[in-house]
């Protein structure tokens, strides 16, 4: 495929797409029918399905029955760590395999024309990106993933919070589901947002910033406080009335979807003319300049609204270098008053 009929690319390499990143077209007054029709499919396949499908993969073939999860055991922890390990394992490693190890797409669509593995550096372990987020993935994030996924099915099987059947709710429950997808968005807006915060990003969040270059074993490369904090999005199903099901789905929205928004390019060629979207070029662009795109796509707009959302067109880019010289003049003016 030609990427350029889609994008372009500048003299260092890297390719912009033509099209804005839009916000969810429910969000715009008046509301245009047409495209919030046009829009739900593309919400609900190809990635929410598969992210939904995994997790009933996960209740049905890997979760045990509610009297084991009533008391707590390594034996069946260990089997969801391995469950997780596996899935993103072959998930994640396969997009690598074919986009990052073979290159079968070349540079075709790719943002950043480099490749993490040609270019070592002191900041990671073994001075390998691809090595230090593969190990920080499975030492320090499954477990952390896994952590989440025990409480809540332990909490749930002991009746400490209510556990809604699906045939006495299932409207409320649907709807819950398709609400998954929103509340993961809110929480890592508002978490992203705090870990940026100085010294909690000197601390906590410059681990995974390190891959300025995302690929996919970037996605779960986190410090243990961000790991938990971000998977702990499943929580929420503890405070909202909800089913383990449900918690389960949007565990793998984190879990599972944190890979789309670091795959690096706009799109995946698949032969042919067949692409998938991985509707990346949000948070790659939040790699690259660090203060735009804390949330996700905008399917609750939070960047948008405060005022740090970055759209990909050269505008955005502007808007940006004036926001960033606003908060340069503010510090030098603050800090101008502390010696005066």
């Amino acid at each position: 495929m030609d990427d350029l009929a889609y994008g372009t690319r500048d003299r260092r390499g890297e390719w912009r797409p033509n099209a804005p990143i839009e916000v969810a077209p429910f969000w715009s007054w008046p509301p245009d029918l047409p495209k919030i029709l046009a829009w739900i499919p593309g919400y609900l396949w190809p990635w929410n399905a598969f992210h939904l499908a995994t997790a009933l993969v996960w209740w049905y073939a890997v979760v045990p029955d509610r009297v084991t999860l009533t008391s707590l055991s390594l034996d069946w922890a260990l089997r969801l760590y391995a469950a997780n390990a596996l899935g993103i394992f072959l998930l994640y490693g396969a997009i690598e395999l074919v986009y990052y190890v073979k290159r079968r797409q070349g540079t075709r669509f790719k943002y950043n024309p480099k490749f993490p593995a040609d270019q070592p550096s002191d900041v990671f372990w073994f001075k390998s990106q691809n090595l230090d987020n593969f190990l920080r993935s499975f030492l320090v994030s499954i477990p952390l993933w896994t952590l989440v996924e025990v409480l809540f099915l332990w909490t749930f099987a002991n009746g400490w919070v209510p556990w809604l059947s699906w045939a006495d709710h299932p409207l409320w429950l649907a709807l819950l589901m398709l609400l998954a997808p929103a509340i993961h968005e809110v929480h890592f807006f508002f978490i992203h947002r705090a870990i940026h915060w100085g010294p909690l990003y000197r601390w906590i969040h410059s681990v995974h910033h390190n891959s300025i270059n995302p690929s996919p074993w970037s996605s779960l490369s986190m410090h243990p406080v961000e790991a938990f904090l971000y998977h702990a999005v499943a929580l929420w199903h503890l405070v909202i009335p909800s089913n383990p099901i449900v918690a389960l789905f949007q565990l793998h929205l984190a879990g599972f979807g944190a890979v789309n928004g670091h795959i690096g390019f706009e799109r995946l060629e698949l032969g042919g003319e067949r692409t998938i979207d991985p509707h990346a070029y949000a948070h790659y662009l939040h790699h690259k300049h660090f203060e735009v795109n804390y949330g996700g796509d905008g399917l609750v707009p939070l960047d948008k609204w405060f005022g740090t959302f970055h759209d990909g067109t050269p505008e955005a880019d502007a808007r940006m270098r004036a926001r960033f010289a606003e908060k340069k003049a503010r510090a030098r003016a603050r800090s101008g008053l502390a010696t005066g």
